[in-house]
């Protein structure tokens, strides 16, 4: 079983990445015409503003003390699509904003990192290293085009009317189809090789 002075820095990592992914989904609609999520109080780095206790607090602390993969999430951003200037375009760039930021925190953290590493200070450098590799993870996922995942969302703007249509019903069954993905493998398969090939781009070094 891992240590607490494992999880606890993990659990605030993971806490703080879920924080400015969710702040991203605000900030941006926010700026694209929907004030439902700054009146909210959404547009900050708080966690407690984000926090889904079940998804964001109970399964990562299960899936850190067991090391069973189970899957995350916190509060949804509640988004008008009505408040947008282009209510399709727009969602989708809300939609995308929360994986972008986990990516900018990823990359961040490459950089960190190589400072750290190179000036021998491996300890906290391996934590960065850490974070950015789960900033990838948590990009990636997110932009797997499932319902309600940021991807489906995305996927829903850049689609015909008429094919949106199709996947929109899709959503109901999202969680059911992501379990799916999970408990076969194939979740796996179709992610970590991806989160690889990016954290290898970004931290040649390897730990």
């Amino acid at each position: 079983m891992p240590s607490l002075e494992e999880i606890i820095p993990s659990f605030l990592i993971l806490l703080f990445s879920l924080s400015v992914h969710e702040a991203a989904h605000a900030w941006t609609a926010d700026r694209l015409g929907d004030p439902t999520a700054r009146r909210l109080g959404r547009i900050t780095l708080n966690p407690l503003a984000h926090i889904d206790w079940i998804g964001t607090v109970l399964f990562p602390l299960i899936a850190l003390l067991t090391r069973v993969p189970l899957l995350g999430w916190a509060k949804p951003v509640p988004v008008d699509p009505r408040n947008l200037r282009a209510p399709r375009r727009d969602f989708s760039l809300v939609a995308a904003a929360g994986p972008i930021s986990n990516m900018i925190l990823a990359v961040t953290g490459a950089i960190g990192f190589r400072v750290l590493y190179l000036n021998g200070h491996f300890e906290p450098a391996g934590w960065v290293a850490w974070a950015a590799k789960l900033n990838i993870t948590l990009a990636v996922f997110n932009l797997l085009p499932v319902p309600p995942l940021d991807g489906g969302n995305v996927l829903l703007g850049l689609l015909p009317i008429g094919a949106a249509r199709a996947v929109a019903q899709l959503q109901p069954y999202g969680f059911v189809i992501l379990y799916a993905l999970l408990l076969t493998g194939a979740l796996a398969r179709i992610l970590f090789p991806v989160v690889e090939v990016i954290r290898d781009v970004l931290m040649p070094v390897v730990l």
